[in-house]
């Protein structure tokens, strides 16, 4: 028996219940059952039970996309803690049944803590960071040269790793996004595919109003359990970006017993739409990329100090007076790390923050045309009538 719920428009209010009565009535048909109950949970106990009494053999049951009905919806926060309480008397439904269940399998992008989501269903197994299988969501670099070495033909692979490789959940093999590589074997472009299917606005928008630095994102630290506290209303930074596949484990480090996780940027393709989108957010959309591509390499190129002055005050010019009226993030010096950085790694720019050496650690480096540029950032307060915070 398999649910999915990868299709409809879950932020509108009973949408779940309605898609979900769809899905049984259809199985209902499919196997000649006859409807039990009007609702989902007993119509759901009432298949299985039928199913495994018909066929002598217990029912495997797979659930796809199961926290995509919350996901959905948590713009609307009040929809999706519906869709969560729902949810979770069906899924309660699977364990009551568990005589007539004989496997289940559910697959999502998040981590919803059991508590939050299935506290009736409270006998399963998290494979999410199992090094067993850790390769199992993507292609690895085996399944390129084979499966796919017809298609690569022509294509720099160090450039294809560079641009789609990297997605580890704790295991010591790596994979690639699927769905950019199949997007580009047939367009031979390297471009933003999977980033550009969905502009994250839930997400860019959350990470502007913690006031979360762009720069931290490179190299966090996380314990299991916090990348395990998804639920509405209480989603940890770490958790929400690493669940929705815009961080990934860079490495395990073991402390007393307990494993903490590095969390990182996987791949060219996340690290520089991420912050590209980050930047749009803290302008406006007033800045154009596309006016820094060029200008910005030549100057990096001829170490032109004086044209890279006029394009980072012509950055911060671009962010509306207003957004700092309303916030005091003007008022640190991680604001203006942040913004620095997000615009240097959205134009591709290999830019390290806090980067340490045999002398003491930087705010921010660039490399760039032989040569390493040195940031660091100072607020100081001017006196004077209505003085302010300045950089």
């Amino acid at each position: 028996m398999r649910l999915s719920f990868g299709r409809g428009d879950f932020q509108e209010p009973g949408y779940l219940c309605a898609n979900l009565a769809a899905q049984l009535a259809a199985i209902e048909r499919r196997t000649a059952t006859e409807r039990c109950a009007d609702t989902a949970p007993e119509r759901l106990a009432h298949l299985l039970e039928t199913q495994h009494e018909r066929s002598g053999q217990r029912v495997a049951v797979l659930v796809d996309e199961y926290d995509k009905p919350i996901l959905d919806a948590l713009d609307e926060e009040q929809v999706a803690r519906a869709n969560r309480d729902y949810l979770r008397g069906v899924y309660a439904t699977i364990k009551d049944c568990d005589g007539h269940v004989r496997f289940c399998f559910l697959t999502g992008v998040s981590k919803f803590s059991k508590v939050s989501l299935f506290s009736g269903l409270n006998n399963l197994i998290d494979i999410t960071l199992d090094p067993s299988y850790s390769s199992i969501c993507g292609f690895t670099e085996e399944d390129l040269g084979t499966v796919f070495a017809p298609e690569l033909e022509g294509l720099d692979r160090e450039r294809v790793r560079d641009w789609y490789n990297g997605y580890s959940w704790g295991g010591a093999e790596r994979v690639y996004n699927p769905f950019d590589v199949l997007l580009l074997l047939r367009n031979r472009k390297y471009k933003a595919w999977w980033f550009e299917t969905g502009t994250p606005t839930f997400l860019v928008r959350t990470l502007a109003e913690r006031q979360v630095h762009a720069a931290t994102l490179e190299d966090a630290l996380a314990s299991e359990k916090l990348l395990g506290t998804f639920d509405v209303g209480r989603i940890a930074t770490e958790a929400l970006l690493f669940q929705t596949g815009y961080l990934t484990v860079t490495g395990v480090e073991t402390e007393e017993g307990r494993e903490f996780y590095r969390l990182g940027y996987p791949n060219r393709e996340v690290r520089e739409s991420l912050n590209e989108s980050l930047l749009d957010y803290l302008t406006g959309n007033a800045w154009r990329p596309e006016e820094h591509w060029g200008p910005l390499r030549r100057i990096l190129r001829e170490a032109d100090f004086a044209g890279l002055a006029e394009r980072i005050r012509a950055l911060f010019a671009v962010i509306p007076h207003d957004w700092y009226r309303r916030s005091v993030i003007d008022r640190f010096e991680g604001h203006y790390a942040s913004v620095m950085y997000a615009y240097f790694a959205a134009l591709g720019q290999d830019v390290r923050a806090e980067d340490s050496g045999s002398r003491g650690r930087a705010d921010l480096t660039l490399r760039a045309g032989g040569q390493v540029y040195v940031f660091e950032f100072k607020i100081v307060e001017r006196a004077g009538t209505g003085g302010r915070w300045r950089s």
